[in-house]
């Protein structure tokens, strides 16, 4: 192993261990990279109480502190974020990324903890918007994320999914990924990727499964794997959602309330990985 590629998550961590930066870090295992952490907030779900979400930020400077660590190794070859607790840790990671020249920046603006209606932090999404996105070389959303960072509200159709997609690479994003998932009403799981000039349908079949907490965060770190392994955006993102795909299917229940996905699919299923 003569080059080891390195990826940042800078994201909060489940401590159920199927999203966040605990999927981040199992994603880049399987891709053969090396995955270090900056932990922005620590998320805790109460079995007592229908599996509430409680969202406990980490102190700004303690996050400087983490990301001090691992740059201290040298270059990047990727990062991604995730939740990202507060406006500071946003600014924050803003003028690292500017400072550092990181090539390969993922964006998954964490809007929604999975089973929970209410949005995390939405003081948080401006901030994604007028710092992130300029530096993003592609932003992952799900329909929520997306409606909300395009102005839109509610999306449910291809067309919707492709104008929100024209506006998030107008605010500065290089390009853009938006899961259609289930509230798309198709029989197809769709994703759209446009890089400003062209929309590309990546298709899969439609899982019916509860057995996907992760998901989101899973797609996005094997994305940010595979750019650091120097394939393409596209090249990237087609893997990701075999990879992401994989981890569904084997899915499984942790408790009565959440399904994980399984981070080792796709290298059982296939065994094999892109060098």
């Amino acid at each position: 192993m003569t080059s080891i590629r390195k990826v940042l998550t800078v994201a909060g961590s489940d401590s159920s261990g199927g999203a966040g930066l605990q999927a981040d870090l199992k994603t880049f295992e399987e891709y053969g990279v090396f995955g270090f952490s900056a932990i922005t907030s620590i998320v805790t779900m109460d079995p007592d109480q229908n599996w509430h979400h409680e969202v406990h930020p980490i102190p700004p400077a303690l996050v400087e502190k983490q990301m001090k660590t691992v740059l201290s190794g040298g270059q990047l070859d990727a990062m991604k974020t995730g939740m990202l607790g507060s406006v500071e840790v946003i600014e924050l990671l803003h003028h690292m990324i500017d400072k550092q020249d990181i090539a390969n920046v993922v964006i998954d603006p964490v809007m929604v903890c999975k089973g929970e209606d209410e949005v995390v932090q939405p003081e948080n999404g401006q901030a994604t918007r007028d710092l992130l996105l300029p530096q993003a070389t592609i932003v992952t959303l799900n329909l929520f994320e997306a409606g909300q960072l395009a102005g839109m509200g509610r999306i449910t159709t291809l067309n919707e999914m492709k104008e929100a997609a024209h506006k998030i690479i107008e605010q500065g994003a290089k390009h853009v990924v938006i899961k259609g998932g289930k509230a798309l009403r198709s029989e197809k799981a769709i994703d759209l990727f446009y890089d400003g000039k062209e929309f590309v349908l990546y298709e899969a079949e439609m899982l019916d499964t509860n057995y996907n907490h992760g998901a989101g965060c899973t797609f996005a770190a094997a994305i940010a794997a595979g750019l650091a392994k120097g394939n393409t955006v596209k090249e990237s993102v087609a893997m990701a959602k075999k990879f992401t795909l994989d981890a569904i299917k084997q899915g499984f229940a942790f408790n009565r309330f959440v399904g994980p996905v399984w981070h080792g699919a796709y290298h059982n299923a296939h065994e094999r990985m892109s060098n």
